[in-house]
């Protein structure tokens, strides 16, 4: 079994990643773009292995990937059918990525940055309040490695992550520090799609350090409406990237 899969279609992600893995990624992006629809019905177990030159065991784990990220549901002797999107765990950072792998539709940009527009100005004046001086210092820290890289590197966006995971853990709230890993990856992804549209976009390092100078100063409605000005104005980048004709 194992030279079949190097000869089939995931041969060339055996080094990044593992056979059910590139099986689930590529089965969600189909789901993403369409070519699945809510309602369809998935090949049996068997076909699907075999037309993908895969084991049946690498096909039935991605298959559960796709289940637990509420794209699919398996039932026995109906199938494995495609759910309605309201059902699909849309911060999943897995599912993210496969998103902005491709085009994502400008309604869900939108919809990602309502969703920031709600937690990330609370935070942040969480954060003024309760942070401390090691998590500004990891602030400060994250703003060095942004102005040292620029966004438009993987080691920039990196930081970018840090930078608002770290006002998200200072606010020292359980359920607002799990949603870093979400928030996280929709600030890496819609600022790769930004500069994959646009050559020359808007410095945005001087926003970031309205923020931490807020935070920095325990001043609370500095904090707050530095973000909101900051995911404003993040807003009005991405117009010209999800409006330019395909």
């Amino acid at each position: 079994m194992g030279s079949a899969r190097r000869d089939g279609p995931f041969g060339s992600d055996e080094s990044a990643l593992r056979i059910h893995q590139a099986i689930a990624r590529d089965l969600g992006t189909a789901i993403l773009t369409g070519r699945h629809k809510p309602g369809d019905l998935f090949e049996g177990e068997i076909e699907a292995s075999e037309r993908l030159r895969v084991s049946r065991t690498a096909y039935r784990e991605a298959v559960r990937i796709l289940i637990a990220k509420g794209m699919l549901e398996s039932r026995p002797k109906a199938g494995t059918r495609v759910l309605p999107r309201h059902r699909w765990n849309v911060l999943d950072p897995e599912m993210l990525a496969w998103m902005f792998a491709g085009e994502p539709d400008a309604a869900f940009i939108r919809d990602l940055f309502e969703l920031r527009g709600v937690i990330e100005p609370a935070a942040a004046e969480f954060a003024a309040r309760r942070r401390t001086d090691d998590q500004v210092a990891i602030m400060e820290a994250a703003l060095g490695e942004m102005a040292r890289h620029g966004l438009s590197t993987p080691e920039g966006r990196a930081a970018d992550q840090r930078f608002h995971h770290a006002i998200l853990a200072a606010t020292r709230n359980d359920a607002l520090a799990a949603l870093a890993s979400s928030v996280g990856a929709a600030v890496s992804w819609t600022t790769t799609f930004k500069h994959r549209k646009q050559m020359m976009p808007r410095d945005p390092l001087p926003d970031h350090r309205a923020v931490f100078q807020a935070i920095a100063a325990r001043d609370t409605a500095a904090a707050r409406n530095a973000m909101v000005e900051l995911l404003r104005l993040a807003l009005g980048d991405m117009d010209p990237a999800i409006t330019e004709p395909g």
